[in-house]
């Protein structure tokens, strides 16, 4: 007879390793599916862990867990072809106990969640991959997967199979997502001496810093590159819209290469060795993406249900909120006995008033707009290097001449009206 537990989790990421954790530490019988070959074997991001989240789930958890460096310095540039006009803010106390953020490596750290989900309780299997969900009478009651005899049975299934999701496809909460509301990342983890990354980046041992890249390193394309410090290792990436990727004809390893050969990057990877090459769809829809994500017997938690908020560059904390709030109302509904939609709907109704709804919320409008109006990264990044390099050039102007000329220099470019309407839709879309 199939077996049968009270949740099954379709994921080892942080949104289903969440969930999982969660709810074997409250006593239920829970399986943990994986089709890698090892938590984090199929899992990307750029590598930037947040706090908080975590924190929530497993208090201090960063006195064992596989963490690179706490990030004491984050670091925003807008990349012309041979400049970068760069701000951002470093402070000391982000390296103090217990932290604000780290860097990862997510092959270590999911590997690493998993097993205290295992040490919680969870029966974890991997190099296994659903096929579908078995539904019946309308509710879903388990999963199929690729083994001989792989059905299994739950009171609850919780996908968190990523941001294809093919799942929560086949049961019709969302149909195939645009070129626009999905962007492609490709990255590679470089090799390199501690020294030489403390030496470059101006840190000491146990100090990091991310460095997010607008402008030239997409072409002028919607999108960001990264550059992050590990212990002894970067992260460097690049990342457009499938849309933006398509329109202009870009292959993703030949835009990770431009980055890798800009003048601007190519000193902070000099020297270094190239250890793995990673690529991976993320969610970029936002707040008008979101799918259904509750059923009767079945939530959607994480990238599967779009939660990422491209702005801020988060979504393995949003990922691990979602898994925790689906815990939280599996668990209650196996107390109540009661797993309909009406009864998992608690979950999509917490989801909604928690920070992940809100902020996409707030941001619902920004990547429609800076896709559909280029000019910010084509135009106005390029101008704002040449505006910088003007005023800063010591050459016996006046700086009052030097303003005036910057800004009839960018009118002139643009229009004034166009320039006013401009900055007023910029601010109107991450308002």
């Amino acid at each position: 007879m199939p077996e049968k537990f009270d949740v099954i989790v379709v994921g080892a990421g942080p949104a289903g390793t969440s969930c999982a954790y969660t709810c074997a530490k409250n006593g239920l019988n829970v399986l943990l599916i994986e089709r890698g070959e090892y938590p984090g074997a199929k899992n990307v991001m750029g590598g930037v862990l947040y706090r908080q989240q975590m924190e929530e789930l497993i208090p201090d958890f960063w006195k064992e867990a596989p963490l690179e460096r706490p990030v004491i310095e984050q670091r925003f540039w807008m990349m012309d072809k041979e400049s970068v006009l760069s701000f951002g803010y470093k402070g000391l106390e982000w390296g103090v106990e217990p932290y604000n953020n780290f860097t990862v490596l997510r092959a270590q750290f999911d590997q690493w969640f998993a097993k205290k989900a295992v040490e919680a309780g969870a029966l974890l299997i991997t190099e296994t991959v659903v096929t579908e969900c078995i539904v019946e009478d309308g509710k879903v009651v388990g999963v199929r997967t690729d083994r001989p005899d792989g059905e299994v049975f739950a009171d609850v299934v919780v996908l968190a199979d990523g941001v294809n999701s093919l799942l929560s496809k086949q049961l019709g909460f969302h149909k195939e997502f645009r070129p626009d509301e999905v962007a492609l990342t490709v990255m590679e983890v470089v090799n390199l001496p501690k020294d030489k990354i403390n030496d470059r980046f101006n840190l000491e041992d146990n100090q990091g810093c991310t460095i997010e890249i607008f402008g030239d390193s997409t072409k002028g394309n919607l999108g960001t590159a990264f550059l992050y410090t590990n212990k002894e290792s970067l992260n460097i990436g690049v990342g457009t819209t499938l849309s933006s990727m398509i329109k202009a004809k870009m292959k993703p390893y030949e835009l990770l290469d431009y980055l890798k050969n800009h003048p601007m990057v190519k000193p902070f990877i000099a020297g270094g060795e190239s250890a793995e090459y990673l690529a991976h769809l993320i969610p970029e829809g936002g707040y008008r993406s979101v799918p259904k994500v509750a059923g009767n017997g079945v939530i959607v938690v994480g990238d599967a249900a779009q939660l990422v908020n491209a702005i801020h560059r988060e979504g393995s904390n949003m990922a691990m909120h979602s898994g925790l709030l689906a815990a939280e109302t599996v668990i209650e509904a196996h107390r109540l006995g009661n797993f309909s939609q009406s009864m998992l709907n608690n979950y999509r109704e917490a989801l909604y008033n928690s920070f992940i709804i809100k902020d996409l919320e707030k941001y619902k409008d920004a990547a429609h707009t800076f896709e559909k109006y280029p000019q910010y990264f084509k135009e106005y990044v390029p101008m704002m290097n040449q505006a910088a390099s003007k005023f800063f050039t010591v050459d016996g102007t006046p700086k009052r001449d030097k303003q005036k000329q910057i800004i009839k220099n960018m009118t002139s470019q643009r229009g004034t009206l166009r320039v006013l309407q401009d900055l007023y839709r910029a601010w109107k879309a991450v308002k």
